[in-house]
C-alpha cells in the first residue's frame, strides 16, 4: 500500500501525539509551505503580494519555483515564478504586484509549488482589506 503525503501526516501526526519522535532528513526536501503573507491595494486598484516561502531547495532538481494567488473558487488570479533555487535563503520573501482581484472577493489564498511535489505543502488565506 502506497501512502500520499496528504495521508501520511495524520498518521504521523497521531504517533507524534502519542510518544514517538520522527526525525525527517534535511536532504528529503517536502513540500512548499507558505509562512506568511500579506496584500496591499495600490492606488489604481490592483494589489501587492508579499509572500514568504519554506522549502529545503536542494537545487535545480528540487526546489520551490513558483506561487500563487486563487480565488476562493480556485480561479487563479496571479502567479510568481521563482526563477532559481533558494539553498542559501530559507526561508525567502518575494513579491508580486499588478493583480487584478475583482471587488467581490474578501479574500485568497495563497499557496507554493516546488519541482518535484507540486502543490500541497501549506497556504495561507489572506483578508483583502478594501
Amino acid at each position: 500500500m502506497t501512502m500520499t503525503g496528504r495521508a501520511i501526516r495524520p498518521l504521523l501526526a497521531g504517533l507524534a501525539a502519542a510518544g514517538f519522535w520522527f526525525f525527517v532528513s534535511a536532504a528529503q526536501a517536502g513540500e512548499a509551505d507558505v509562512l506568511a503573507a500579506k496584500a496591499e491595494q495600490a492606488s489604481d486598484g490592483t494589489w501587492r503580494f508579499e509572500v514568504t516561502v519554506a522549502h529545503e531547495d536542494e537545487g535545480w532538481d528540487h526546489y520551490a519555483d513558483l506561487w500563487q494567488v486563487l480565488a476562493p473558487d480556485g480561479t487563479v488570479l496571479g502567479e510568481r515564478v521563482l526563477a532559481h533555487p533558494h539553498v542559501e535563503e530559507q526561508p525567502f520573501t518575494r513579491t508580486l504586484s499588478g493583480v487584478t482581484i475583482p471587488d467581490a472577493i474578501q479574500s485568497v489564498e495563497i499557496r507554493a509549488r516546488d519541482s518535484v511535489h507540486g502543490f500541497g505543502g501549506r497556504s495561507v488565506i489572506v483578508a483583502l482589506a478594501r
